[in-house]
């Protein structure tokens, strides 16, 4: 063979983002909201830029078919689920 072959439990599976962990914590915390609240998460504690980690939780939102909605001040980036 020309290339070489690996174990399929080798394979990755998936993209492991740099911006996953918190991404996934985020969902998490979203998936738990009440109808009518909303994640305030402070800017310091964001690991990117908010636009960056904005962009990120859109795209994996729309993978899960999650609709969500942000907005942000000086201090904090708040998010929360919408109907559509």
């Amino acid at each position: 063979m020309k290339f070489e072959s690996v174990l399929q439990v080798n394979v990755p599976k998936g993209r492991d983002g740099k911006h996953k962990e918190i991404i996934t914590q985020l969902l998490s915390d979203i998936e738990k909201l009440a109808t009518g609240s909303a994640l305030k998460i402070p800017l310091a504690e964001l690991p990117d830029s908010k636009e960056n980690v904005r962009s990120a939780l859109s795209r994996a939102a729309r993978q899960r078919q999650m609709n969500l909605a942000t907005s942000s001040n000086d201090e904090f980036l708040f998010v929360w689920k919408t109907d559509k």
